[in-house]
């Protein structure tokens, strides 16, 4: 990882998503081994895009169909979270890779906020195998398969493995969930771990 993403990478650990307000738990991740997964090929399934900005988040099977803001660090060098008046708004963390270009795109939303259940509350419903597409500023979609579910501890948040690069392009979807309490927040992270596997838009499909 670079010295930026490292440093990312343990804000992330440390402090995502600590803001929710509501009492309901978001579904977690189905039972899977402990610890990071171990991706299988991390060969490339497509070729790595040029780095454009995120637009659209889709993720028909839990019913996600949202827009990005991009994200940089606050004052105290903290990763900014996307602002809870707009519901339907996920964030791209701007200094790391763009979704579909070479190396890992961060991508985090709320779980909840004081309305009730936020734009990635069912997150921990996915499974590997599941399709989540991203159309980008250069009008390209970028369209990657779920390898795996994951819920951390925040204390034991494994930023390497999260964070890291592979050797193609990744996308990470980040949300909170575990235990609720109006004074730390949540205990936990739910970690979707995706790979892109196909791309289409102007100058043509690859597969």
């Amino acid at each position: 990882m670079t010295v930026g993403a490292t440093a990312v990478a343990l804000l992330f650990g440390g402090m995502l998503m600590r803001d929710g307000l509501t009492s309901e738990h978001p579904p977690p991740p189905a039972a899977a081994p402990a610890g990071p997964p171990r991706l299988a090929a991390l060969t490339p399934d497509s070729p790595a895009l040029d780095p454009s900005a995120p637009q659209r988040l889709r993720i028909p099977s839990i019913a996600v169909d949202a827009t990005f803001t991009d994200l940089g660090l606050d004052t105290r060098g903290e990763l900014e979270t996307p602002p809870t008046e707009r519901a339907n708004l996920v964030g791209w963390y701007r200094a790391g890779a763009a979704p579909g270009a070479d190396g890992t795109a961060v991508v985090v939303g709320h779980a909840d906020d004081r309305r009730g259940p936020g734009v990635l509350y069912r997150l921990g419903l996915l499974r590997p195998g599941l399709a989540i597409a991203v159309t980008r500023a250069d009008r390209r979609i970028a369209t990657f398969t779920v390898d795996a579910v994951r819920s951390y501890p925040k204390s034991a948040f494994p930023s390497d493995e999260v964070y890291g690069t592979t050797g193609r392009a990744e996308l990470r979807v980040i949300t909170c969930g575990g235990h609720f309490d109006r004074k730390n927040g949540y205990d936990s992270n739910t970690v979707v771990y995706a790979h892109l596997t196909s791309s289409s838009g102007p100058g043509g499909a690859s597969a």
